[in-house]
């Protein structure tokens, strides 16, 4: 049965309630109108009736609720959930008791795709190793002509669409938060958890939920490879309590029996070993890449490369991952270099939410720099990041909803030294990237690493990327 006529199955005359009218749900209501399903969306901005694609949907049939009470008399066969919207909202626990079957555009795609899914997630790392995987991929299947790699997920355009020209010689590479993970009942073939640190702890109840729907990606059927961090203890944990065939990467370690795969069967490990990435099953092992022939900096980034040596096993070569190592300069906004202006250089890492991404940040680098932090609050400790700005950096400028509480950590770090340590707290963010250039003297740094959401000013952190870089190239 082809896709389309799975869907028509599936869906015909069937009340479908589509949760949120963003990037990703569009294509999705236009995929459940075209296979006859009553559609409504709802929405809590009541401005999206004035868009041109409403007025479409809505001269196919499609209904819209919209505004305050947005989910009021909700119900119906299917609920889609966009991945911002809380699946214990009272509205919706309602209409599953009723008979409702709670869904998501990410969940649909992974019914219907034809080809290979690898899933990737983590609380840092998992943009720059989805990016990568697909990379590897991608060349690897145009040096044998056939097939394609497509990636999407939490990055990029949906790929629920393009479902329809996959075929089974395809593979896909997705990047999946805790959100879209939360309630998926599927797995993907191959899953990568990168690493766990406390994250969105604004959204999610507690840290127990968050690490609850990580561990989605493992879950369920489908999955048979899980890609972890042995050094993380929370992705160890789960690797131990998941029986499936697993690959451990470490960045410290340097040997099979170091990383103890042991405790499970069928397990491997990738690891660094005299500035060799090596892939160890055990009984033999397979120099992959050399450290040095890799592009990006840091060695959060040689972890990067060995999720995707990882996950990748057995479908590509190790020539195809050093041609990609030795030329890929970096995902837009993580580390990324803006300019040089009087002797200092710019680099947006707008990408770095938490404070651990910033710490890999500041490892990256290697010099101490004048570096702007502060964004939306996510209900995270930064202790941590108070540390380390008071021992790796030169000089702070903090903005944004979390400044205060960034401050107040900073005067409380046992490391602190005011006279040394120069902080300044500017609420506007273009006023506090103009404060960080005045600061910084040639040979300096200036970093833009926020170790928080951007939501309190920006749509994402690629707006605010993109905002740091105007301001910069307009010097």
């Amino acid at each position: 049965m082809d896709i389309k006529t799975y869907l028509i199955k599936k869906f015909k005359d069937k009340d479908c309630r589509v949760l949120g009218f963003g990037r990703s749900n569009r294509p999705l209501v236009e995929i459940l109108l075209s296979a006859g399903a009553r559609v409504t969306v709802h929405d809590g901005d009541k401005d999206i009736l004035n868009e041109e694609q409403t007025q479409e949907f809505i001269s196919r049939g499609a209904n819209f609720s919209v505004g305050e009470g947005y989910l009021h008399s909700l119900g119906g066969d299917y609920i889609f959930r966009s991945p911002g919207i809380r699946p214990d909202l009272p509205e919706i626990t309602e209409a599953v008791n009723n008979g409702a079957e709670l869904t998501s555009e990410m969940e649909l795609f992974f019914e219907v795709c034809p080809c290979l899914i690898i899933g990737i997630t983590g609380s840092d790392g998992k943009t720059t190793t989805t990016t990568v995987t697909h990379l590897i991929l991608k060349t690897e299947l145009e040096k044998k002509g056939k097939g394609k790699a497509y990636v999407g997920g939490n990055i990029g355009a949906p790929l629920l669409p393009l479902v329809f020209e996959m075929t089974e010689d395809d593979v896909a590479v997705v990047e999946l938060s805790s959100f879209q993970l939360q309630t998926m009942k599927q797995s993907p073939s191959r899953a990568v958890i990168t690493n766990m640190s406390p994250n969105h702890l604004n959204w999610h109840t507690d840290m127990g939920e968050y690490v609850a729907a990580k561990r989605n990606i493992c879950s369920h059927l489908g999955i048979e490879h899980l890609v972890v961090n042995r050094e993380n203890v929370i992705t160890h944990g789960i690797a131990q309590s998941c029986d499936v065939c697993t690959t451990y990467f470490s960045s410290t370690r340097s040997s099979y029996e170091e990383i103890e795969p042991i405790l499970k069967k069928n397990c491997s490990a990738v690891y660094e070993d005299g500035g060799i990435i090596y892939f160890d099953d055990g009984k033999d092992r397979e120099p992959i890449l050399k450290v040095s022939d890799i592009l990006l900096p840091g060695i959060h980034n040689v972890e990067n490369y060995m999720a995707a040596i990882a996950v990748t096993r057995g479908l590509v070569s190790a020539e195809t991952v050093v041609k990609v190592a030795s030329s890929f300069g970096g995902v837009e906004h993580r580390l990324e270099f803006v300019r040089e202006r009087n002797g200092v250089k710019y680099y947006n890492s707008s990408i770095d939410s938490s404070p651990t991404r910033t710490a890999a940040a500041l490892s990256a680098i290697g010099k101490a720099p004048v570096i702007i932090c502060g964004g939306s609050e996510k209900n995270v400790s930064f202790e941590g990041l108070a540390i380390d700005l008071c021992t790796r950096v030169k000089a702070v400028v903090l903005t944004g909803q979390s400044a205060p509480h960034i401050l107040a950590e900073i005067e409380k770090c046992p490391s602190y030294d005011k006279e040394k340590l120069a902080v300044k707290h500017i609420p506007n963010f273009d006023e506090a990237v103009l404060a960080a250039a005045n600061m910084a003297e040639k040979g300096d740094i200036v970093l833009l690493s926020p170790a928080c959401a951007s939501f309190d000013a920006f749509k994402n952190f690629e707006e605010r990327g993109n905002k740091f870089k105007t301001i910069i190239n307009g010097l």
